[in-house]
């Protein structure tokens, strides 16, 4: 008899656990995905054209609040958790509503979902969302990149649209964020790859992504995955690094999976040293040894530069930052708070009173987030409540956090300035070091 299963997710790790394990397994009958964190994701279907023959309707995605009545309505056997960056009260509070209702809790680990690249892999992924995983990413590929070697990124999977066309993307220039009709959620991590000139490619099929990225038309000499919230890598690595926070210690071992993902560790970076107290940078250091006592620590900071600094100093300033980094991240600050502070912003303009539409409703289901602007866009109706919150703001001056150019996509009717960020090695062991390694054991010199 098969096995009735939900898989519950949030549009990314889910798909992904489907492909890699169910799609083609007759042992196993998916009845339905569960939503959860992105909006307007359930009501859909997963297509028909990705879940394979045994799926000729597709699969049906539902918002996670309906989950008991499914288990019971669907005669559900399992229960598969596949999503990132939550506590594990949360965890067990969903395996709690999924054991009472009568189901299997399950939670699939790497050896049945990472995937077997025929090219090097390199993984960069974090203990939590917000780390700085992403000027990591982009300082590995840097280096690679000026030793010669063509790296193609493979970044953790956002599809909020048409599931079939996003099967396999390819991003190589900016228009490319236009063409496949990007949120800022996607533009904040596939902008900076792109303007560095190094491709990479996203989508929902990460078998059919890794091959095609393996055969990119420019070459391919190594893989860079590209990991998001803090979930463990899709493809197998050759190298694994881990990024950790201290502004946030203790996290890296109380949140799904990132303790995982620290545990995998070949590399451990703890990043953020520049602004972090020496307490929560100890705190960090003894876990990482506490679990993962044979990984290689980097020590980093994150330096911030700004466009126009005039823009900050002695002005009331609206600081956005990173949606995803304030939301289920949980940050208090981002770059753009630490460069207000640092530049002398006269004061933080709380964003609340002005916010409205869907931005209104982030307020509502994050209430922490406070006096930041978190710059969500997982639609056109977000992007423009985004543009009329930041217009409607009564401050001298906007400082923009997120990694992308923002001004490109929403028009800001006052003074702005974008701040920057990039990964810097403190000492030794370095990453440079590290890659001559993994350069030499690979045989790519």
């Amino acid at each position: 008899m098969k096995k009735n299963v939900i898989i519950i997710g949030a549009a990314g790790r889910d798909f992904h656990n489907f492909n890699t394990y169910f799609r083609d397994n007759e042992d196993y009958n998916v009845v339905a995905f569960t939503a959860a964190q992105i909006p307007d994701i359930d009501g859909r279907k997963y297509p028909a054209e990705l879940a394979g023959d045994l799926y000729p309707d597709g699969i049906p995605i539902y918002d996670e609040s309906e989950l008991v009545e499914l288990i019971k309505d669907l005669q559900v056997d399992d229960c598969v958790f596949s999503y990132s960056d939550v506590t594990y009260d949360k965890v067990m509070g969903v395996s709690a509503i999924v054991n009472a209702a009568g189901a299997n809790f399950m939670l699939l680990g790497p050896k049945d979902t990472m995937v077997k690249s025929i090219k090097p892999v390199i993984a960069v992924g974090a203990v939590r969302t917000g780390c700085g995983k992403s000027q990591t990413s982009r300082k590995v590929i840097e280096y690679l990149m000026a030793k010669g070697l063509k790296v193609v990124a493979v970044r953790h999977p956002m599809p909020y649209g048409d599931l079939v066309k996003q099967k396999v993307q390819r991003f190589a220039t900016v228009d490319d964020l236009a063409k496949h009709s990007c949120t800022v959620e996607e533009m904040e991590e596939y902008e900076p790859h792109v303007v560095r000139g190094n491709v990479i490619y996203a989508g929902v099929d990460y078998e059919a992504i890794v091959r095609a990225a393996e055969n990119d038309p420019d070459g391919c000499d190594v893989i860079l995955w590209d990991g998001g919230n803090n979930d463990f890598p899709f493809y197998k690595p050759d190298l694994n690094i881990t990024v950790v926070d201290p502004h946030r210690p203790g996290h890296e071992l109380k949140y799904y999976p990132g303790e995982v993902t620290l545990r995998l560790a070949d590399v451990a970076i703890i990043n953020k040293m520049d602004t972090a107290d020496a307490a929560g940078i100890q705190t960090v250091r003894e876990n990482i040894y506490k679990v993962a006592p044979n990984a290689i620590v980097v020590d980093a900071a994150s330096p911030i530069a700004v466009d126009d600094p005039s823009v900050i100093k002695g002005k009331r300033v609206l600081v956005v930052e990173d949606g995803p980094t304030l939301t289920h991240g949980e940050m208090k600050l981002g770059a753009g708070t630490v460069a207000a502070m640092k530049f002398g912003a006269a004061e933080i303009i709380d964003p609340r009173p002005f916010v409205v539409g869907k931005l209104a409703e982030t307020f509502e289901i994050y209430p922490n987030i406070g006096t930041l602007l978190p710059a969500m866009g997982y639609s056109v109706q977000q992007l423009l409540d985004l543009e009329t919150s930041i217009n409607n703001t009564e401050c001298d001056s906007v400082v923009i956090g997120t990694p992308i150019d923002l001004q490109r996509i929403v028009k800001i009717n006052k003074p702005s300035t974008r701040v920057y960020y990039d990964l810097q090695e403190i000492g030794q062991p370095s990453l440079e070091g590290i890659l001559d390694d993994f350069i030499a054991d690979q045989g790519l010199a």
